[in-house]
């Protein structure tokens, strides 16, 4: 080559550009992860994360589990298994639900990789590119990550303090077939979504499944929060009421710990001999180790009484939260007010754009999620996800102080300088850190 003539493949940042498939065009960074490498400071009170807080879990117990575990049962847990699940374990997965309504199987489950695999194993089988997904608006980022990679159409339906309207979902449905596209399934989150914090109330999960059972659509249940409700017994899952409509996921990274990376789907017979095809493919079979040990602990500790300290621990921070949010929003400000779960939706004053905000928030040492990651479609702006699972009471307080002095001095900043104006993009140029 040419001294002149600069090589192509020194000028790139990335010399395998022109040869990724097209799918991954819809894998990008956030923006705003750089932020969140700040926000993971001590000093910053981050309420963005969603990690269960395990410090209430007996490591004792748990490291007891895994000993005699390893020295009763080594050569079985560090060989490989069954592409399914091991069968001990989802017969106990089966007790589990049943606390839901859900008579099964453990034929009818297959073990994943975390709930989040579920996802994907499901996607994978169900939808070609184009294909259209239903879901919540907003909805959950992990699964948006999902159909994104499988190039789907995410076409979002209204939800209010009772989860999804049921109105706005078969309106979707028919707007979406007489565009002559195809729906593959309806991903819903009816427990303690993530980041809505509501719930699906038990008129409308009656009527939703009728909806869907009406226009022959699936029904994709993805329930980590189920027994983490602060009031009463667990709320009836839509899988009780539907066994060959429904298709529900279920996780131990919320009621045991994450770092074992432990979920399932049930599903109808046919679907569950495709996902385990498809777990093959993509894993060989989910970790031996870590279903033993979360089966060992199952076995023998009090879990549900570990739950309940859980659900007790979460209640005193949601009820910290939302006393600080009472005590300091300003006017205008709205957020959801969660029976269960890890988190609070809040919705700013008119104007103001969560995540312009984003980068003077960090500067405040505060952190929080906008609301634009929750949606496929760029909506969001106005509205963010605040998490309180991880960060103790007093912590909470001071981070809902912290981000109210910020959204204050954002409403100063609008009145000072009016509000936007058409086409002048996102946020606007004030004091302080630069906006991204």
């Amino acid at each position: 080559m040419s001294a002149d003539v600069p090589d192509v493949r020194q000028t790139r940042l990335d010399n395998y550009v022109d040869r990724y498939a097209a799918r991954t065009k819809g894998m990008t960074a956030s923006e705003i992860r750089a932020l969140f490498a700040v926000a993971s400071r001590p000093e910053v009170v981050s309420l963005a994360g969603g990690m269960p807080n395990i410090g209430g879990l007996p490591l004792d117990v748990v490291g007891g589990a895994v000993r005699d575990l390893v020295v009763e049962n080594g050569a079985t847990a560090m060989q490989y298994g069954s592409g399914q699940g091991d069968p001990a374990l989802r017969d106990q997965i089966c007790d589990i639900m049943r606390l839901e309504g859900i008579e099964a199987h453990p034929d009818d489950v297959v073990v994943t990789v975390g709930s989040q695999q579920a996802v994907d194993l499901v996607t994978r089988v169900f939808c070609d590119p184009g294909d259209v997904v239903i879901c919540e608006a907003p909805s959950y980022v992990g699964a948006l990550g999902v159909f994104r990679a499988y190039q789907c159409e995410v076409v979002h339906v209204a939800m209010d303090d009772d989860g999804v309207v049921p109105e706005a979902l078969e309106q979707a449905i028919e707007s979406v077939r007489a565009a002559g596209k195809r729906i593959k399934f309806f991903y819903t989150i009816p427990n303690f979504h993530n980041p809505a914090g509501v719930s699906l109330s038990d008129e409308r999960r009656a009527r939703v499944l009728e909806i869907c059972q009406r226009a022959d659509l699936l029904v994709l249940e993805d329930n980590p929060y189920g027994l983490l409700g602060f009031d009463g017994e667990p709320q009836r899952a839509l899988r009780a009421n539907d066994r060959e409509g429904v298709i529900y996921l279920g996780s131990f990274s919320k009621t045991f710990a994450p770092g074992f990376r432990v979920g399932w789907a049930v599903a109808p017979h046919a679907v569950r001999e495709k996902l385990v095809l498809a777990q093959e493919s993509a894993t060989l079979c989910p970790p031996v180790f870590s279903q033993l040990a979360i089966s060992s602990y199952l076995t023998r500790h009090d879990w549900m009484g570990q739950v309940k300290q859980f659900r007790e621990m979460y209640r005193e921070r949601r009820d910290a939260m939302l006393a600080a949010l009472s005590e300091k929003m300003p006017a205008a400000t709205t957020w959801t007010r969660p029976r269960g779960g890890f988190y609070v939706w809040l919705t700013l004053p008119e104007g103001l754009d969560a995540k312009a905000m984003l980068p003077r928030a960090v500067t405040t040492r505060v952190a929080y999620v906008p609301g634009t990651a929750f949606f496929a479609d760029g909506f969001g702006s106005q509205c963010m996800r605040l998490s309180y699972c991880h960060p103790t009471p007093e912590r909470i307080t001071e981070g809902v102080g912290r981000l109210a002095a910020v959204i204050h001095d954002e409403l100063e900043l609008r009145q000072t300088f009016g509000p936007l104006t058409p086409g002048a993009g996102h946020g606007y140029d004030a004091p302080g850190p630069e906006l991204t």
